[in-house]
């Protein structure tokens, strides 16, 4: 019996506002509220909340015979909890089905792995306390910021516990190889990988609509037959998008709902597949070799590299004068900063940075609020630069506070003791 493994990315960036150059020194608000709460509003009646039902639906329909798995943002679940609260309870609806796995990720969606590994460490226990509180369940498998794998990530993910991890079944990495098996870290024995098809997945997630594809439309019975084809020797078929695929980047109006509605029942009627969760895959599986891959490799474009984030100057120099503030922000833990300092560190502010221009480059203009590459730089750096003011201003404030109270011991006279009567002589 093969398996279908379904995984969604929920993702929400917290947006900057236009920050003027004058700006800068000033100590303002960086993120756009009313750009935020619009967008979240509008996806979350497109997509979150009808395809959650939608999934819900089928769970009451099969039962455990169907099941699929999320990764959701910090980001995301910060601006569900104060924009529209109802849409954390959506998912603990699905989540009480136990048919429904919640993957680790880092908080901020940030690409803080390639950087620093404290910080990345941080993210990914905080994400993962979260994802406990809010779904009463711990997460053992991790899905790292769209899907960038290299083998110095698992080495860390290994280490913090987790028993899997997801990647991309990229060509240069796979080679003759299918991603339609279980495989393991070649640096991390015990880290069990899955792989994306990413034939299959892109084939809903970007061709679906497209009326110059030739297997345009896409039907249930058509896709069955594909997965079908597959040989009875692989294992499993990962397929893995963004969640916004269905009803936001996928119209209702191209059949997408109709589509995910039929989808799982007509494969259990008319295939040997079964629908299990990372986890269930990770333990029923055997591994059949190992994977090497030593540089990053991501879920993004042709390239399935980091080009969409990192690579040109423009990205470069802000990535890195973001995490030159790093020890500023842990010596400072600022409540407010640290807030700031995630939400500042989210992959999305230079994937509007992003220079390329290839088959699927459409993406890279979604929701972006900027009207060129070269301003989503701009504006991300005069809203940086203010935030390197602030710290450097409340570092100092911080430091004059304790050369105030750094006082000889033999001098100070504590509430208590004055309290009690007690008194202590000055040194002379």
């Amino acid at each position: 019996m093969k398996n279908i493994c379904f995984y969604f990315q929920v993702h929400q960036p917290f947006r900057l506002r236009n920050f003027h150059f004058f700006e800068i020194g000033s100590n303002s608000n960086y993120f756009d509220e009313q750009a935020n709460m619009a967008i979240l509003k509008k996806v979350a009646y497109n997509c979150y909340f009808p395809a959650n039902e939608a999934l819900l639906q089928l769970i009451r329909e099969h039962g455990k015979r169907f099941k699929v798995s999320f990764s959701i943002s910090g980001t995301a679940l910060d601006q569900f909890e104060k924009y529209m609260p109802e849409l954390i309870d959506s998912f603990k609806t699905l989540a009480a089905t136990g048919c429904v796995e919640f993957l680790g990720e880092t908080y901020a969606h940030s690409l803080a792995a390639i950087k620093s590994k404290a910080e990345f460490e941080q993210q990914v226990q905080a994400h993962s306390d979260r994802i406990e509180a809010l779904f009463g369940k711990r997460p053992e498998v991790f899905r790292n910021t769209e899907l960038i794998y290299a083998d110095f990530i698992g080495d860390v993910i290994a280490d913090m516990g987790f028993k899997g991890m997801l990647a991309e079944g990229a060509l240069q990495v796979l080679g003759w190889k299918s991603p339609n098996y279980l495989y393991t870290s070649a640096t991390a024995p015990h880290l069990k990988l899955l792989l994306k098809n990413f034939r299959l997945s892109d084939d809903i997630a970007f061709r679906f609509s497209d009326g110059n594809w030739a297997e345009h439309p896409l039907t249930t019975d058509k896709y069955i037959h594909w997965l079908n084809e597959i040989s009875e020797e692989e294992q499993i078929v990962n397929l893995f998008m963004d969640y916004e695929t269905f009803g936001e980047h996928q119209w209702k109006s191209t059949g997408i709902f109709d589509f995910l509605r039929d989808f799982p029942g007509a494969l259990l009627k008319d295939s040997d597949y079964c629908f299990v969760t990372p986890s269930e895959a990770i333990e029923l599986l055997t591994p059949v070799a190992s994977i090497a891959m030593p540089a990053p490799v991501s879920w993004a474009d042709e390239e399935r590299d980091l080009t969409a984030w990192l690579g040109n100057d423009l990205q470069d120099d802000a990535f890195e004068n973001l995490y030159n503030l790093e020890d500023k922000v842990k010596l400072l833990n600022h409540p407010q900063v640290n807030m700031e300092w995630l939400y500042l560190q989210t992959s999305d502010h230079f994937y509007y940075m992003c220079t390329k221009f290839f088959a699927d480059g459409d993406v890279h203009k979604y929701f972006n609020p900027y009207g060129s590459p070269f301003d989503a730089f701009i504006n991300y750096m005069n809203v940086l630069s203010d935030f390197t003011i602030k710290l450097d201003r409340m570092l100092k404030e911080k430091n004059n506070t304790k050369k105030l109270i750094r006082i000889d011991r033999d001098v100070i006279v504590s509430v208590k003791d004055v309290t009690a009567g007690k008194s202590y002589p000055l040194r002379s």
